[in-house]
């Protein structure tokens, strides 16, 4: 079975801010988060330095074959780190470009990181509402982007705001863009209210939707995560389980769990079949990632078994 993480992140230092509140990289794994101390990543990562090699390790250890790494302005731009760790490891890594989305001129911007060798652009769309200002999705400046993307088969990964806050600004993206691949992240935030909505956005040919944050989203009732099982069944209940893939949310989702344990909840759901399960963790997203020639990771038992 392949097995494909969709949804990741990697940085070599926070030192950004959202919304008037600074996101800064600290030791030991804790940053502050919008004015506030948490443990952003794993203890063990003392460095705040989130690179690729940690993440290899885990994926090795985890059979993850490939990995797409989206961004979050709460990381800061990482275009340059994310582009050098694209072409090292071009086997492995699908990166994101992201442009600087309250600062327009986004065409070209998107066109420059097109011309770069990114395959796809992340927009982290909850984020581009703040106390004073929003951005919406369907506004001239982001559907002259959209076109482009389209026109260079360039797929776009968005996280939304929660229930249907943004829906009809990315329905009226979906008719201005028809062959625009879009991967709607987060599962739709299936714990809030009106999660359905975002899923029902994948009723449209080139939508997907993948679950990366999943677990944070169920972290209350923690592993196996029955409630995100049922989340993935209702999901494909609506639109199918040929449009769902799996993502994981690395780094900050495995400061309570361990990297395999993301998916091995499905893998592992007795409510599940072995195609739905195929299909979710990695068939799915070869196809809409176009991913071919995938690493073999044979399974390395734990001393401890």
């Amino acid at each position: 079975m392949n097995i494909i993480d969709t949804h990741s992140h990697l940085w070599l230092n926070q030192d950004t801010s959202w919304n008037g509140l600074p996101i800064k990289s600290l030791k030991n794994g804790r940053s502050i988060f919008l004015g506030e101390e948490v443990q952003m990543i794993p203890p063990f990562i003392i460095d705040g330095r989130n690179t690729a090699e940690v993440f290899l390790s885990n994926m090795n250890y985890a059979q993850v074959q490939a990995a797409v790494v989206v961004q979050e302005l709460i990381d800061g731009c990482q275009n340059d780190y994310l582009l050098e760790v694209s072409n090292r490891y071009p086997d492995r890594f699908i990166t994101c470009g992201m442009c600087d989305y309250f600062n327009g001129n986004l065409k070209d911007q998107a066109a420059g990181l097109i011309a770069k060798g990114f395959k796809g652009i992340a927009i982290p769309g909850h984020r581009l509402i703040q106390d004073n200002v929003r951005i919406m999705l369907n506004s001239p400046e982001m559907i002259g982007m959209f076109k482009l993307m389209e026109e260079k088969d360039v797929f776009l990964s968005i996280t939304l705001a929660d229930g249907d806050i943004q829906c009809a600004e990315m329905r009226e993206v979906i008719q201005e863009c028809p062959d625009l691949r879009i991967a709607i992240g987060h599962f739709g935030m299936p714990t809030r209210e009106n999660w359905l909505e975002q899923i029902s956005l994948a009723s449209h040919k080139n939508v997907f939707v993948e679950s990366g944050g999943i677990t944070w989203l169920y972290n209350s009732e923690f592993y196996p995560f029955d409630g995100a099982v049922r989340a993935i069944k209702e999901a494909a209940g609506l639109v199918g389980m040929e449009k769902l893939m799996w993502g994981s949310d690395y780094p900050r989702t495995i400061t309570a769990i361990t990297y395999r344990m993301s998916y091995d909840f499905v893998l592992k759901s007795k409510e599940l079949t072995e195609r739905e399960k195929s299909l979710f963790l990695g068939e799915n997203a070869c196809g809409f990632y176009r991913l071919e020639n995938l690493i073999d990771l044979p399974y390395i038992k734990n001393m401890s078994e």
